[in-house]
């Protein structure tokens, strides 16, 4: 993988192209800021050019996007239902919603993206009460969950009636089959439902070494955000309700939360892509392995402390005073918690070796000059 990998990134000539070329940035220019900062994979831009011409029906009534459901169902096991969708934020907001009537809340952690980076979406748009736990990992518990799973029947209460986990966790940690398979039957007994928030489902599975049905659907799960654009698309996301009878309504409120593409079929050709031949898969490992390599060489650096298990393609770590914000000259990076100098690194499909040890040195070198 790694060789696939580098040898696509050094296409690019290194130098800003010119303007008749349509490029209007510099290539050589690397970072640990998002995995949403990389491109597009090869591969999938070869599927959205095989996807192209000719007229295909519109609004997901496309042969894409009925194969998609076949292929997810390999994945995931007949009697599914799939919905694409523009972004993960829409994919969150359209599962939750389904899970719940008006007067239902969510419980999740603190740190969530549906809390956290939604920009209140959830809320505003979907109508949804949060109901946040603290965590030290990012990971909900049902000891954790009962902190806010009380106040049924309470007409002054928004009623817990969804817990919604993210996997990967927004501090990279991932949750084991067993772990989703505590809360969803901790919760399940409650009369509750259980979102899982997968925009990084691959790096999940990657990590875990298991199919994604084992931590998915075989655990409890009733309805899944299956990320792609943090994995090498271009766009695109797919609601997976892995329990049809517990969503209520996907087909109408996607529509109303404009979530349907006219244009299908470039949605569910990216996905097929990416799910069919195990690119999904590579890509995640690649990351991941990243990850890791980084977070060996920064756990021998002195003046660098990791404070998270980097279980996915994600490092976090506190730097003394100003040196993130010199190391930022080089690399772009964001700070997670500003007030105790903790950032993220994350790594991506197209990170190479090179990249980490080039990051990797010139962290030793403002540690050396701070």
């Amino acid at each position: 993988m790694n060789e696939q990998v580098t040898s696509t990134t050094k296409e690019f000539p290194a130098a800003l192209e010119t303007e008749a070329s349509g490029r209007l940035h510099d290539p050589s220019v690397r970072g640990f800021a998002s995995d949403n900062y990389s491109g597009v994979h090869p591969e999938i831009l070869a599927a959205l050019a095989a996807a192209n011409g000719g007229h295909q029906v519109s609004y997901g009534e496309d042969q894409y996007t009925e194969r998609l459901q076949e292929v997810m169902e390999q994945h995931f096991g007949t009697g599914i239902e799939c919905f694409p969708v523009f972004n993960g934020t829409g994919a969150n907001v359209l599962s939750l919603q389904s899970l719940l009537p008006r007067w239902g809340a969510v419980i999740c952690a603190s740190t969530a993206h549906i809390n956290m980076d939604e920009n209140g979406a959830p809320e505003r748009i979907g109508g949804i009460k949060l109901l946040q736990v603290p965590t030290p990992d990012g990971k909900l518990t049902p000891e954790l969950i009962d902190r806010e799973a009380w106040g049924w029947g309470d007409e002054h209460r928004a009623q817990p009636l969804a817990v919604s986990i993210t996997q990967t966790t927004e501090l990279g940690t991932c949750y084991t089959p067993e772990e989703v398979r505590a809360i969803a039957d901790h919760i399940h007994a409650k009369g509750m439902k259980l979102h899982m928030d997968g925009a990084r489902l691959a790096n999940a599975a990657a990590h875990l070494g298991v199919p994604l049905r084992t931590f998915t659907r075989d655990a409890g799960v009733d309805i899944l955000s299956f990320g792609g654009t943090k994995n090498g698309l271009l766009f695109g996301e797919v609601v997976v309700a892995l329990n049809p009878e517990a969503a209520h309504g996907l087909k109408f409120l996607r529509k109303m939360n404009m979530q349907l593409a006219s244009k299908m079929r470039f949605i569910s050709a990216q996905f097929i892509a990416l799910l069919e031949s195990g690119l999904w898969l590579r890509s995640a490992e690649h990351a991941n392995a990243m990850a890791s390599r980084l977070r060996t060489a920064v756990d021998s650096i002195e003046g660098v402390e990791p404070t998270q298990a980097t279980e996915s393609n994600g490092v976090f770590a506190v730097l003394p005073a100003g040196v993130a914000d010199r190391l930022r000259s080089s690399f772009k990076f964001y700070d997670w918690n500003e007030a105790n100098r903790e950032v993220r690194w994350m790594c991506s499909f197209d990170t190479t070796e090179e990249d980490i040890d080039s990051f990797v040195a010139a962290i030793k070198r403002e540690l050396a000059s701070a």
